[in-house]
């Protein structure tokens, strides 16, 4: 079997809650997916998209997609799809970095992998753990009480882990903080998430200003070392996730004890082939994972739930649903969520059917 087509698609999407905001002042109400569509010469065809959260959260943009696709797609022409580590070789030697361009185009192998071997792509990452599994919702930066009402209804969704937008100055996030401290219940579990937004004194501020409360800390500072600071001077359980950008990032923080969780999101590490290595190194080190993307719609949470559903249980932090957030729906049968729950699809490949007439035509096509 051989690759004979590489369509490119970009769809927008709209956020239903209008705004999605978080530190330093960053905000996004709309996105562009980049859905890639890879075609064989058996008639086998494999999904998968790349949603950057904005321009500006990582080394990612939506605009650029089609265009790094442009450079290594040539060399993809021919190729076995199944071949997952040299069609991931290939794509290095034609293009170093970017990461996010290469990520839809190893998703959408893994979907023909599992097409062609009748195989759900849960079970060829070594095997499906889980049916379902617990979702977090994130809650957008605005003021305490606004965020506190917002856990309060999606509680009553059915979530039960919230990740919290703080980063901003340190006297609002202590309220925002302490104010849905008020509202969380028994059994929930509450993550702040800096994105990178503090310096280390007024993360350290913010952070001893609430010791003693039952919370989790992520990504407090920019980089690494920042972390470290801040980790030394306070006691919370910290969760790393955007300077986890590969082994050599991960095992560096595990050797400086930096975290006692990470988050790994797909597109940052390149597609699934990578994010199931340090995934399984993650499960030998005894590091706890929320598992994801930068966003996205169906494609990107059933590719979610394929990695979840391969996770040991006690290793699985949290995750979400981000075909939730917004109004459009590419796949009917893609995984929703139920009572702040998502079901690990069961069909070969990414087990759902992309309508491609909400696809429109192809930005770029490569044969």
């Amino acid at each position: 079997m051989k690759i004979s087509r590489i369509a490119v698609y970009q769809v927008d999407y709209k956020l239903l809650d209008q705004k999605y905001a978080w530190s330093r002042g960053q905000s996004v109400t709309t996105f562009i997916s980049t859905v890639v569509k890879i075609t064989t010469d058996e008639g086998l065809n494999g999904y998968a998209e790349v949603c950057p959260l904005g321009s500006a959260y990582m080394d990612a943009y939506a605009r650029g997609v089609p265009g790094g696709i442009q450079e290594i797609g040539p060399l993809l022409i021919g190729q076995d799809p199944c071949q997952l580590n040299i069609i991931n070789h290939l794509m290095d030697s034609a293009l170093t970095g970017h990461n996010y361009v290469k990520s839809p185009l190893d998703i959408a192998c893994w979907d023909i992998l599992g097409q062609a071997s009748q195989t759900p792509v849960c079970t060829l990452m070594g095997g499906r753990y889980v049916v379902d599994f617990p979702l977090y919702r994130a809650i957008s930066q605005r003021s305490p009480e606004e965020m506190a009402e917002d856990v309060s209804r999606y509680r009553e969704e059915g979530y039960r882990r919230f990740q919290l937008k703080v980063g901003g100055d340190p006297d609002d996030d202590i309220r925002r903080i302490k104010t849905v401290l008020k509202v969380i219940q028994p059994g929930d579990i509450l993550v702040a998430d800096a994105n990178t937004g503090w310096l280390t004194h007024k993360a350290i501020r913010v952070v001893n200003a609430l010791a003693g409360e039952d919370f989790y800390v992520e990504q407090p500072c920019s980089t690494l070392e920042e972390c470290l600071v801040v980790r030394e001077h306070t006691r919370q359980p910290m969760v790393l996730d955007e300077v986890i950008r590969g082994v050599e990032s991960l095992l560096s923080a595990y050797r400086h004890h930096a975290m006692d969780a990470v988050n790994l999101k797909i597109s940052r590490l390149g597609g699934l082939t990578r994010t199931k290595l340090i995934r399984d190194l993650c499960q030998t080190l005894g590091i706890a994972m929320t598992l994801e993307d930068s966003w996205g719609g169906d494609i990107t949470t059933a590719a979610i739930a394929h990695l979840v559903g391969s996770t040991r249980s006690e290793f699985y932090f949290t995750s979400t649903d981000f075909n939730s957030y917004n109004d459009v729906h590419l796949a009917e049968d893609a995984p929703r969520r139920k009572e702040g729950r998502l079901d690990v699809p069961s069909g070969p490949g990414l087990g759902i059917h992309v309508d491609e007439k909400q696809l429109g035509k192809p930005v770029v096509t490569i044969k």
